[in-house]
């Protein structure tokens, strides 16, 4: 079995076809293995764009990627995916988090019609392989690959980032560092059937309906910190900032807090996030804040009046 790492580079492009911006794909990266987890081949293609017309400046300063090497690549999307479909053949494609096999998708749906990849036939997010392996996996906060590589100790000085073979060369530093073939099988994905692209399509969403059924209400309370036990809500939850919030207070303690509570739906699960805050700390922050603009007012009107001071001066000297 051959292993395939893809990395992507794109462009954010607007796309007068469709009248709305698309993540226009600019440059393949990608690296083989064998079984063994000995590299074999890799793959590095620049397309010319057909969407956008120049680069944003952000993407050129990230990439270092020229108008004119693009220009002179003379390679089309389509051009380029069929070379990288021979290269793939029936190997696992791995990518570093969705978002490269995501704007795949996008790319190949904007030429083609379609979401469904045919040439993909297993599927595995070596970010989400790395980060059960490390015992680090939270879906509120995504691993990096530049932060994994640190973690696993592995120098990428001779390596230029944010280059699609570079990067699939770093993606596959990790996967060899934390190689297990069991495991790596049980997290490869079947990629030809619905569900595969329903799951891979979901676009992850706060609730802030909350009588959505997807709100576990039986979640919506808070322990004292102190004592542990269960705080009294003092007002109707309200949403604020994609969050449930509410005033709670502990009988025992006599402490007031803001309860916050989010509710994160995922394709298969949601994701329960529960914050508490001393109504005291919020108090004293809005303080602060309050004299910090008071403070900025005062030296604008301070800068002002000098500035008419001057003016008048300048008015008043004699001929």
């Amino acid at each position: 079995m051959n292993y395939i790492i893809l990395d992507l580079e794109w462009n954010t492009s607007f796309s007068n076809k469709k009248q709305k911006y698309v993540n226009e794909i600019i440059e393949f990266g990608a690296v083989k293995t064998d079984e063994n987890l000995e590299i074999i081949e890799t793959f590095s293609m620049l397309i010319t764009p057909q969407i956008g017309k120049k680069l944003n400046s952000h993407i050129q300063e990230l990439t270092h990627i020229t108008d004119e090497e693009l220009t002179s690549a003379n390679n089309t999307f389509t051009h380029t995916l069929k070379c990288f479909e021979k290269f793939l053949g029936t190997g696992v494609l791995l990518t570093w988090s969705t978002s490269d096999i995501l704007t795949l998708i996008e790319n190949y749906n904007y030429y083609y019609h379609t979401e469904k990849l045919p040439f993909l036939t297993k599927y595995c997010n070596l970010q989400v392989y790395c980060e059960k392996i490390l015992g680090v996996h939270n879906p509120s906060l995504q691993l990096g690959l530049s932060a994994c590589a640190e973690m696993l100790e592995i120098e990428n000085d001779c390596l230029s980032m944010h280059r699609a073979k570079d990067d699939a060369i770093l993606s596959f530093y990790c996967l060899k560092k934390l190689f297990d073939e069991q495991k790596l099988r049980s997290m490869t994905e079947l990629a030809l059937t619905e569900e595969f692209y329903k799951k891979i399509t979901f676009k992850v969403r706060f609730i802030t309906d909350i009588n959505n059924p997807n709100v576990d209400k039986s979640q919506m309370f808070f322990n004292c910190p102190i004592c542990n036990e269960k705080m009294q809500q003092k007002s109707r939850w309200k949403v604020k900032s994609k969050s449930f919030v509410s005033n709670f207070t502990c009988k025992n303690c006599k402490e007031e807090y803001l309860g916050k509570i989010s509710f994160k739906l995922r394709y298969d699960e949601t994701l329960v996030k529960k914050k508490l805050t001393l109504m005291e700390e919020i108090k004293k922050e809005q303080k602060r804040i309050k004299a910090e603009k008071e403070k900025g007012r005062a030296e604008k009107n301070k800068k002002l009046k000098v500035k008419v001071k001057n003016k008048e001066t300048t008015v008043k000297q004699p001929q």
